[in-house]
């Protein structure tokens, strides 16, 4: 029993030895398989992948109008555009610049939109990381005990077993033959692309928002400035009106009448001072603050104006606005995606390759004898998924068609909102220009009133009317000024500036 002990265990190691010895040889045979079969691979992914590349987007034909409507015949024409100007260009009010800046620094649809962006860079890395060869290493030691009452042999006491293994993944990879990996990693980076425009379209939101807001502020200043002097007017209308009734001149109905003017401008004055805190607070919010006050510069009436207001080529306007080309480079993913789709009826190519030593004994866990390798290329052929890839392909083609349909909607939609504020614009001009005249004329004819009434040659109703009349023009006049540069503030929206 002790010499077939002894024999076995010669034999054993004689083995060893020549396994040793043979496998560097067949580990040199085997890497040279490997680097044959890596390079046929390589040239055949090469030239299917010139091939494939071909096949470029090309952006579908949209045709443009040779001119917006609305625009002023008056107005300059010419590839110069009003969007293509920088926001504090534009806007020249220093208070309001600063809002601005704070608010893009600040504002939080602004923050979302970089963390959308950081997690649009992330999916890039982590489509594009397919493409490559994976290396990792692992190690397990696996430790059993035996029982004695599990083999009933006289003098058996039990036995322990050590099983190390250190190993390394030489390779895992898929070999992208057909181009589905690199058409997943170009949708991923044009989804990219769409969401650094989504974060352009959201400040050009966030400059107007923060503009329109301002300007409603100073043209409420500007209504409670007139509240406030056309009721000391009134107050002082009063006074001489109780004094004329007590010496015997007016009637108590006259009295009566000038409260009631008195009182009709007084209770403007609280009303307004309500919306003058909300619109700060509104403010405050899109500058990312606690509600508060909110700093004024220039006056409604001292708003600098633009000479001219150009709107540019309409074709220009595809290149200008960031949410159309959000919106084509959405369409772009979705192409990239059907064919991602389509060339996964193709085989697919992966490589395995592993290398490590194995050992019953610690001690001599990485000694030749011990090591071990193998390399697994395998052809995986889709034959038969109950229609899984033929929907895939359909739905990735819907996609398509929907990313198509909203890439025109919103080219469509560009185009309605520069000719609505062109029209708004031109408009408001012209209203502007015509309140003005009727603010002047009510001021004089309110002067002419009250000299009538105090001459004794007319009644006070007259020139109570007309004052009530230049009031409401008043504050009129001060609204048409807000709306002709909310006007300018939507047209420079609506032409894609703003985010420069």
């Amino acid at each position: 029993m002790r010499r077939s002990s002894q024999s076995l265990r010669l034999l054993r190691s004689l083995l060893e030895k020549e396994r040793e010895k043979r496998f560097p040889d067949k580990l040199l045979r085997g890497l040279v398989e490997v680097k044959n079969f890596i390079t046929a691979i390589v040239v055949a992914s090469l030239l299917v992948g010139s091939v494939a590349a071909q096949k470029k987007y090309q952006r579908p034909t949209v045709q443009t109008p040779d001119t917006f409507r609305g625009i002023d015949s008056t107005s300059p024409t010419g590839q110069a555009s009003i969007g293509d100007l920088k926001w504090f260009e534009v806007f020249q009010d220093e208070a309001l610049q600063k809002l601005v800046r704070t608010a893009m620094d600040q504002n939080y649809d602004l923050r979302l939109a970089v963390a959308r962006i950081n997690q649009a860079r992330a999916n890039v890395g982590l489509a594009r990381s397919n493409q490559f060869p994976q290396f990792n290493v692992g190690a397990d030691i696996t430790t059993t005990r035996e029982s004695a009452s599990a083999f009933p042999i006289p003098g058996f006491t039990g036995l322990s077993t050590t099983f190390g293994e250190a190993f390394l993944n030489l390779l895992t990879f898929e070999v992208d033959l057909w181009g589905r990996l690199r058409q997943q990693t170009k949708a991923a980076r044009a989804q990219l692309l769409s969401s650094e425009e989504d974060r352009r379209t959201v400040a050009t939101v966030v400059v107007s928002d923060v503009a329109t807001s301002y300007f409603n502020l100073i043209e409420l200043d500007m209504e409670l400035e007139i509240a406030n002097r056309t009721l000391s007017v009134r107050q002082e209308s009063l006074r001489l009106i109780s004094a004329r009734q007590q010496g015997g001149l007016a009637t108590m109905l006259d009295v009566r009448q000038a409260e009631q003017l008195v009182y009709e401008a007084s209770q403007v004055i609280p009303d307004t001072e309500r919306l003058i805190e909300q619109t700060e607070n509104q403010i405050s919010l899109f500058l990312g603050d606690y509600p508060g006050p909110i700093t004024r510069g220039a006056s409604l009436v001292q708003q600098k104006e633009l000479p001219a207001v150009p709107a540019g080529l309409p074709s220009s306007l595809l290149e200008r606005r960031p949410d159309i080309r959000s919106a084509e480079q959405l369409l772009v993913a979705q192409n990239a995606l059907v064919s991602a789709a389509k060339r996964a009826y193709f085989p697919t190519i992966s490589l395995t390759g592993t290398f490590g030593y194995e050992s019953n004994s610690l001690s001599n866990l990485f000694s030749g004898p011990n090591k071990f390798w193998n390399f697994v290329p395998q052809i995986t052929q889709p034959i038969f998924t109950a229609g899984r890839l033929k929907s895939n392909v359909n739905f990735q083609r819907a996609q398509r068609e929907y990313a198509l349909a909203f890439y025109q909607q919103t080219i469509q939609t560009a185009f309605s909102d520069v000719s609505n504020a062109l029209v708004q614009y031109r408009r408001v001009r012209e209203i502007r220009t015509q309140q003005e005249l009727l603010v002047d004329a009510l001021i004089d004819a309110s002067r002419l009133a009250h000299l009538r009434y105090e001459g004794g040659v007319d009644t006070l109703l007259n020139a109570l009317v007309v004052d009530t009349s230049l009031f409401t023009s008043e504050l009129s006049l001060a609204q048409t000024r807000r709306n002709e540069l909310l006007s300018i503030v939507q047209l420079y929206k609506a032409l894609g500036g703003g985010w420069q």
